[in-house]
């Protein structure tokens, strides 16, 4: 079986390296050196101010929503994982749906403004497989209206904008550490803040809003990384830019073997140093997409449905939250994300552009 992604373990014997200083010290979890070291070498490695290490990426952007203090409706986009729309409901505000871009399949600034009433606190958007939102539209949008700027940067580990960190933008980025992602601690995230007293609270939220045991400065949750998992992280830091060399030849490769097919591909902004996150491709439509994933899955490879539905359709959405979104709709239901994983190889790359060609020429697409 091809999976779509496959997590790529350090070898075994450094991680039992690092987890010798926690058995050393007894210091599993409660902010201990490991996980001091392992944001300090974070916010180095991206250059961004600080990170904030957490449990896992929906609660970086729970804790976000949380220390910027945000009420009443966020715009956000209907084309994310649905831990974004979750996170929202979830801190008890309302998602506002705004559709998308038909090039990047982020959010479409030129819709925002018209989406913002009274209540709008805040905008929440996501850097879609690792592909930049149009940060500086939105940035001019938000200090128009004297709004707060979320974004949910799962996606955008090591991506650089015009020769930056993607995460300098906004108010707070929200990123994940799960062990899909090409920097993984098996579970685990971060809040990147670009304002110190957010930082501050983040810090304090993450840990029951105190310090010491008697000392208590704001409502917390335990949202902690622990140390087990910080020290997966500081064996995979280090290989990170190998990973990312080794993904964009793979890109490379299905590049090539899928030029000139009736396939959509993302088309990325100029100066993008991109991470190769995923490799997602459109169909012509649903039902073309649908028998090429069935191909797939009886070759034994597993492609995903990334993302569907599109989230402004979810089912336990209040009615008058479900506007709208027909570009987010269209590409949720043709979208597939190809295998692509550090030890993917060539070959097998083949095969899979091979079923995929084989299905367009089965629907009379090809000659």
């Amino acid at each position: 079986m091809i999976p779509v992604t496959r997590t790529r373990l350090p070898p075994l014997d450094e991680y039992v390296s690092q987890l010798q200083t926690v058995w050393q010290t007894g210091h599993i979890t409660n902010n201990g050196p490991l996980c001091r070291r392992l944001a300090d070498d974070i916010a180095s490695f991206l250059g961004v101010p600080n990170s904030e290490l957490v449990a896992n990426g929906t609660l970086a952007i729970q804790l976000a929503i949380k220390a910027l203090d945000l009420q009443g409706e966020i715009i956000t986009t209907p084309y994310s994982y649905v831990a974004t729309t979750g996170a929202i409901l979830w801190e008890g505000c309302e998602p506002v749906f705004v559709d998308i871009e038909d090039q990047t399949f982020c959010i479409d600034p030129d819709l925002i403004e018209a989406a913002i009433t009274e209540k709008t606190t805040a905008i929440l958007a996501t850097h879609v497989y690792g592909y930049p939102c149009d940060v500086l539209k939105i940035k001019q949008i938000a200090d128009k209206y004297n709004l707060k700027v979320i974004y949910d940067a799962a996606h955008a580990f090591g991506v650089k904008l015009s020769g930056e960190s993607l995460l300098v933008h906004g108010d707070c980025s929200a990123l994940s550490f799960h062990a899909t992602k090409l920097f993984q601690t098996a579970e685990g995230g971060a809040v990147i803040c670009n304002d110190a007293k957010a930082a501050k609270r983040v810090f304090l939220m993450k840990k029951f809003g105190h310090i010491g045991e008697d000392d208590y400065f704001d409502v917390g949750i335990n949202a902690k990384m622990s140390e087990l998992h910080a020290a997966m992280g500081l064996c995979v830091l280090p290989t990170v830019s190998d990973v990312i060399r080794s993904r964009k030849e793979c890109s490379g490769w299905y590049d090539e073997q899928l030029k000139g097919l009736l396939l959509q591909r993302p088309i990325p902004p100029v100066d993008l140093e991109y991470n190769y996150a995923y490799y997602p491709i459109i169909f012509p439509s649903h039902e073309v997409m649908m028998r090429a994933r069935q191909a797939l899955i009886d070759n034994g490879i597993g492609p995903r449905r990334y993302f569907y539905p599109s989230l402004n359709t979810l089912p336990y959405l209040k009615p008058e939250l479900k506007r709208s979104c027909p570009i987010s709709e269209s590409i949720s239901s043709r979208v597939l994300c190809l295998p692509l994983y550090v030890g993917l190889s060539e070959s097998e790359v083949g095969s899979i552009c091979g079923i995929i060609m084989r299905s367009l020429l089965d629907e009379g697409m090809l000659e």
